[in-house]
């Protein structure tokens, strides 16, 4: 009996480095970067101008917020004590309204004022805990410079005057600080599943704060500067 239950506890004790190498194989892909995709409210100082009389942006287009929409590719260059990178990300937003005749009446065709939000920026993310102890909250920040292409269109075509074209743009800079939830912890089999069906090593759920002042840098003209929150889906990869 007591030879059986010793060869037992042997053949257990053998067994152990073989299913420890099987969970060892469960490894993760390499992680490169990440996507980001978001949207929020955003309202820029467009009636702020300096000399500007009145406020003709809501006069036409009223008191309402954009709709901003926004994709971001960040590219990782250094992990340890956190993530640390460079990202691009492009957006779109647009607002419609009816133009006021110099008589004070609407015009009877609506016109559009169009941006895409163009940024380059830094980015650091405080991952390391999320990793390394399993807390699920992951701050961030991500400084950089803003480039607005802007257009109006009037009648589905970029409106004119006698002596301009309705189109421009405008530089700044902005810094955005967030908190990002991960979804690992929910469901671990599925995102095991995810990194090793698509490559998806994180998924994230997120909400930021940022601080935006895009006016070229005290220039005349358009002030897009803003503060605005944005929430979204992060995946990294």
């Amino acid at each position: 009996m007591a030879r059986a239950v010793a060869l037992g506890v042997a053949a257990f004790l053998a067994a152990l480095p073989g299913q420890a190498q099987v969970q060892s194989d469960v490894s993760q892909s390499p992680r490169r970067g990440s996507v980001e995709f978001r949207f929020g409210g955003w309202r820029p100082q467009l009636d702020s101008e300096e000399g500007l009389s009145g406020s003709p942006f809501s006069d036409v287009f009223g008191n309402g917020n954009f709709l901003l929409f926004e994709a971001e590719f960040q590219r990782f260059f250094y992990q340890g004590i956190g993530s640390a990178g460079v990202s691009v990300a492009a957006g779109y937003a647009e607002k419609y309204g009816y133009a006021l005749l110099a008589d004070g009446a609407q015009s009877v065709e609506r016109s559009g004022f169009h941006v895409l939000p163009l940024h380059v920026r830094g980015v650091y993310r405080f991952d390391y805990p999320a990793f390394q102890w399993g807390v699920p909250l992951v701050p961030y920040v991500k400084p950089g410079l803003v480039y607005i292409p802007w257009w109006v269109t009037k009648g589905g075509e970029t409106e004119k005057t006698a002596s301009a074209k309705g189109q421009g743009g405008k530089f700044g800079w902005d810094v955005s600080l967030g908190l990002s939830f991960l979804l690992d912890v929910l469901e671990p089999r599925l995102a095991r599943d995810f990194d090793s069906d698509l490559g998806i090593n994180h998924s994230y759920i997120f909400a930021e704060y940022t601080y935006s002042k895009v006016n070229n840098f005290g220039g005349k003209g358009f002030n897009f500067s803003d503060t605005y929150w944005m929430f979204g889906l992060a995946l990294d990869y």
